[in-house]
């Protein structure tokens, strides 16, 4: 089976200036994990859960105090506290920001004449989930890992008479 019959071909985008909150919303709209970023009619980047998830980590408590006295004592909450005004303020900023500050350039894609195999086997090495499916540089649609195990029980099924 080729990708270009398991793929979805409609694939939801974005810009490379569309806000995070908008990108969240397409996420939870289409029940998606990812969306490939596009300049134009050019495939920029890819952005995904995880990179949104990345922007959540916080600094940690930190490690240059050693031995408490009476002024760290007074000082690890008050750096506690700085801390969590930084995260706070930082995921105040995050709606605003554009898609292209946290995607992922390196764009790894299949061609609609791929195997469907050959398509899994790249996610599995790339440790990727979706694929964004290029005729030349043109995007025409995305293969997920969804679409593959969809693809295959369907292949099974017709096989088994319909099982």
């Amino acid at each position: 089976m080729l990708v270009q019959d398991a793929m979805t071909k409609e694939a939801i985008v974005c810009s490379a200036e569309t806000p995070l909150r908008d990108v969240v919303s397409l996420f939870r709209k289409h029940h998606i994990g990812g969306l490939p970023v596009m300049e134009g009619r050019e495939l920029v980047g890819m952005i995904t859960e995880s990179d949104l998830i990345a922007l959540l980590e916080s600094e940690g408590r930190s490690d240059d105090l050693w031995l408490p006295s009476p002024f760290e004592i007074i000082e690890i909450p008050i750096r506690e506290y700085i801390n969590w005004e930084k995260t706070k303020h930082a995921l105040r900023n995050i709606g605003d920001m554009p898609a292209k500050k946290i995607m992922t350039h390196r764009v790894i894609t299949a061609t609609e004449e791929m195997d469907v195999e050959a398509a899994a086997a790249l996610m599995l090495k790339e440790g990727i989930s979706r694929l964004p499916v290029l005729r030349g540089k043109t995007i025409i649609g995305i293969i997920t890992r969804a679409d593959i195990i969809n693809a295959i029980g369907t292949t099974y099924t017709e096989k088994n008479g319909g099982e």
